[in-house]
This record gives structure tokens, sequence and C-alpha cells, in this order.
């Protein structure tokens, strides 16, 4: 796949203030600073399309961008997120949910995964969470380019061997490098076979 074009659309609180038709999504989720946004940028190759930050937190609603006017990313709020209040973050967990839940036109979640790190209890966690629900996902290891060869097999084998505890079989996994292009290929290879684009 090629992308000739990618704009911003709307952000969106909750679900009936998202946009309309029948256009395929792929939504982008992740712990807060897993670097949702810089890998947005870098499969458009526009890189201030989605706002990134190194703040942990940026995006606080769900940021809707169309991709050569068939498809549509979804940037959604990090989950894990401790800076802000309770409050806030059930704010967050509920439009999140109602989201993946009860929107039709959502193909697949990207669950971004960073690649530096031992597995974390919040991440398996959504990960089972969608499979109860019966939402397709993919795995995408971020920031590759910032750990050894070595160390980012063995933590992506621990990631694989954690899901294997509750998960019979594993979904795609990717590997990316928002500074390298790394999986920028792969990725929209995957993207078009699933929303036959």
């Amino acid at each position: 796949m090629n992308i000739s074009s990618a704009k911003y659309l709307v952000s969106s609180p909750d679900l009936k203030h998202c946009p309309k038709g029948d256009v395929p999504e792929i939504a982008f989720a992740g712990r807060s600073n897993v670097g949702k946004s810089s890998l947005i940028n870098m499969l458009t190759g526009i890189k201030a399309l989605a706002r990134t930050s190194a703040k942990p937190g940026k995006t606080r609603m769900m940021n809707f961008f169309l991709i050569n006017n068939t498809w549509r990313l979804v940037d959604l709020p990090g989950y894990g997120y401790a800076g802000v209040s309770k409050k806030m973050r059930d704010e967050w967990l509920e439009m999140i949910g109602n989201y993946l839940l009860k929107r039709k036109q959502l193909i697949c979640v990207l669950v971004l995964i960073d690649s530096r790190i031992d597995p974390q209890r919040k991440d398996l966690e959504f990960i089972n969470w969608m499979g109860a629900h019966g939402i397709p996902f993919a795995v995408v290891f971020t920031k590759t380019d910032k750990i050894s060869g070595v160390s980012q097999k063995r933590n992506m084998e621990a990631f694989k061997k954690a899901m294997l505890e509750t998960w019979e079989s594993l979904p795609p996994f990717f590997i990316s490098s928002s500074v390298k292009g790394t999986g920028r290929k792969e990725l929209l290879t995957w993207i078009t076979e699933i929303t036959k684009i």
C-alpha cells in the first residue's frame, strides 16, 4: 500500500461524536507514551500528523485520521497513565471500551508494546479483555531502535510466553521503529489485507 493522502478528521470524546459512514477503521492502543502517535506519523509519512509528546497522557480523546480517502486510523488515549485523576482515567477507559465494543467500523486493533521492557500486567489484562470480547488485534513492538537485537528478542519471547499462559494461539506480531521506519512496509501490507482495500 502507498499512502497518498492522510488528514486529521476529528477528536471524539465519545461514540456519538465519531465520524459517520462505513469507512473501515484500524485503532492504535497501548499504554501512555508507548509511541502510538509516532507510529501513525511514521506509517503515513507525515511527521506532525498525530501530536507526539515526551509527557505521557497527551492523547485525551479518540483522534481520527482519514487515509487515502478509504480507511481511518484511530489514535486511542493511552491506558495505565497514573498522572491524571482517577475520574479521568475511568472516563478514558469507558471511552475506549465503548469504542472497541460498539464501533461497527472497527476492523482491528494494533496493540503497541514497548520492546524495551518486561511483560506488563496492564498490557496483558487489556489483551485478555479484548480476547474475551472477541475483538481482533495484532501486537506491535515499538522503539526497537533503542534496544539491542538480543534484548529485543528476549523481551518479545517473554511477552509471547506470558500470553500463552492464557491463549491457545497467538495473534500477528510486528516490530517497529518510528525513528528508522522499521515495520512500515509489513504493517501497511497487513492493513491492506485485512481492510481489503
